[in-house]
C-alpha cells in the first residue's frame, strides 16, 4: 500500500501563506507599537547604568602597545620579570615544603 504523492509544482508564490503571514505582521505591529516607548526607555536606561562600555581599540593604543612592548624587550625588562616570577614561585614552594 502506497501513498500517492502529487507532482511538484515547482517554485510559485502561495497566495494563502502571504496573505498570513501579511495579516500576521499586522496584528504583530498593532500589539507592540504601544509597547515600544516603554522597550525604548529600559533600553536607553539599561545602556545608561548597566551595560559596560565596549573596548574601542583604536590603531593609537594599539601602536603604543606594540611600542611599548617592544621598548620592554630590547630592554631586558621582560626576562627580569620572568626571573623575579620564577625566584618568588620557588620561594613559595621552599616555604610549603618546609612547612
Amino acid at each position: 500500500m502506497s501513498t500517492k504523492v502529487s507532482e511538484s509544482t515547482g517554485y510559485v508564490p502561495n497566495v494563502q501563506m502571504s496573505a498570513f503571514g501579511y495579516v500576521m505582521a499586522a496584528i504583530l505591529v498593532i500589539v507592540m507599537l504601544p509597547v515600544l516607548p516603554i522597550i525604548a526607555l529600559a533600553w536607553i536606561v539599561w545602556r545608561a547604568f548597566i551595560a559596560e562600555e565596549p573596548a574601542e581599540p583604536s590603531y593609537e593604543t594599539w601602536r603604543e602597545q606594540a611600542n611599548t612592548d617592544w621598548a620592554r624587550s630590547v630592554a631586558g625588562l621582560d626576562e627580569e620579570e620572568e626571573e623575579a616570577e620564577s625566584d618568588a614561585d620557588e620561594a613559595e614552594e621552599k616555604a610549603e615544603a618546609e612547612a
